[in-house]
């Protein structure tokens, strides 16, 4: 272990998490993140994002502190619930977008019905003017 390890976890993206985070995505409560963190279980930093203050944590510690307390079988509970909502989050977001792009489908095809009949008209118009001009001019 170099003197650099310790640094790099808490500039990793996906690393660290907040206590917020921690509280929503294990569901343990401000009160055992305290506790842990007393007990030296938790290392953490103290954030701030405009001005207001937060508990920065190392995600493997928190996920630690979860197994012991609650069990192996919580932890994976808590990432299948995570998953499962991210999937219904998408396929509510892909059905949106799929029925705006049927609305902008039929608009379309509206549209070119529309402009296909206005150009067989003109087409029409013009044979039969043709048509007429060549029996005016025998």
């Amino acid at each position: 272990m170099n003197s650099r390890e310790p640094e790099a976890v808490w500039t990793k993206k996906g690393r660290t998490l907040s206590d917020k985070t921690a509280r929503d995505e294990f569901g343990l409560t401000q009160e055992e993140i305290i506790k842990a963190m007393n007990r030296g279980e938790l290392h953490y930093r103290v954030n701030s994002v405009y001005g207001n203050p937060f508990l920065r944590l190392i995600r493997s510690e928190v996920e630690a502190l979860v197994e012991k307390k609650y069990g192996g079988a919580h932890l994976e509970k808590r990432r299948v619930q995570k998953e499962l909502a991210q999937v219904d989050r998408d396929m509510r977001a892909l059905h949106a977008k799929t029925v705006r792009l049927e609305k902008r489908r039929a608009e379309l095809l509206a549209s070119f019905e529309r402009l296909e009949r206005s150009t067989e008209s003109s087409a029409t118009r013009q044979i039969r003017g043709g048509r007429v001009a060549d029996k005016c001019g025998r």
